[in-house]
């Protein structure tokens, strides 16, 4: 193994071209409960792409950036299982409340946030995986099974979206989704909506209650919660609930708390980096078996090589792609 390895990083927040720095470092050694992981794809996220732009805090000196990535375990943690060199895996939460993330060569990450990837799976899909689409499975199915439900997803052109749309239908519900484009109405239909409405109609509330039928939605899932709480309000039949992994457009809104009492309604917020570590491995094994079984689509929309980091953040920042955007590392 070599004592170095190419890695992307920055030291300060700012725009990806005059901040992302491409060179070597020395590759790391993985603690006790760690895995060593020989990446061969990165995952461009959007929550990478605001962090680098300074959303949060950098709380390190410097950064490499990525939560997502993929690649072959190249050795363990002391004490950690053998066994475990050379299987193809993913992983999630590489830059999460720590500076080395997976834009790099090698990563050295707990154990408990890699996962098996299936072999007939490529590294770029499997580096589009872990954020998105755990995150896409716990909102389906944090609160339980939801064969024979109706099920609204919001904004369903969008990554983690798309995919709740797949999980939701593959798991029995009847999913109802909406976009800003109706351009993306068929690619969504084909994930396996039912029907596909136009976020802004006026009348939206009763074109999804005709959909859904006497039962009503039970269940809605939405990455502009603020936005769209007073509708969703509307939509859900009693005992429903509203999942929400975002809110940017409103990220401060009134809680309508009197009108959500008189219908029993749950509102929820989920973190997917805050899942424990048996929640992660039981969504991972679901969105596993999907994949192997050919039930589950990634798009991947542009991949680059490790040293056009910049670009890739760029093309995310743009937001006109039409799936991942993944850095292949050789």
């Amino acid at each position: 193994m070599s004592a170095t390895m190419q890695a992307v990083w920055y030291e300060a927040n700012g725009d990806a071209a005059e901040v992302l720095t491409h060179g070597e470092m020395p590759v790391p050694v993985p603690a006790a409960g760690e895995l060593l992981v020989r990446l061969a794809a990165s995952g461009v996220n959007p929550s990478d792409v605001k962090a680098r732009a300074g959303s949060r805090p950098m709380g390190f000196d410097r950064v490499i950036p990525h939560s997502d990535g993929a690649g072959i375990v190249q050795a363990v943690g002391d004490g950690g299982d053998p066994s475990l060199v050379g299987g193809r895996v993913y992983l999630r939460n590489g830059q999460w409340q720590r500076p080395d993330g997976t834009a790099a060569q090698y990563i050295a990450l707990d154990a408990n946030l890699v996962h098996p990837l299936p072999d007939a799976i490529s590294f770029a899909t499997g580096a589009a995986l872990g954020i998105p689409a755990l995150t896409a499975a716990c909102a389906v199915l944090k609160d339980g099974p939801v064969d024979g439900d109706a099920v609204l997803v919001h904004g369903a052109g969008g990554t983690v979206a798309r995919l709740a749309v797949q999980i939701a239908a593959d798991s029995g519900a009847r999913v109802i989704a909406t976009t800003g484009d109706m351009a993306k109405a068929g690619a969504i239909s084909d994930a396996g909506a039912m029907a596909v409405l136009d976020y802004r109609d006026p009348d939206l509330v009763a074109a999804v209650a005709a959909i859904a039928g006497a039962d009503g939605v039970s269940r809605i899932i939405d990455s502009e919660v603020g936005k769209n709480l007073s509708t969703s309000i509307d939509i859900l039949h009693p005992k429903g609930t509203i999942v929400g992994y975002g809110a940017v457009l409103k990220p401060v809104t009134e809680l309508p708390f009197l009108k959500m009492m008189f219908k029993n309604l749950t509102l929820s917020s989920i973190l997917v980096y805050l899942l424990e570590a048996g929640e992660a491995a039981a969504y991972a094994g679901i969105v596993n078996d999907m994949l192997v079984r050919g039930a589950l689509n990634v798009p991947i929309d542009t991949t680059l090589p490790l040293a056009e980091a910049a670009r890739a953040h760029e093309l995310v920042e743009g937001e006109a792609r039409t799936g991942a955007v993944i850095l292949e590392i050789s």
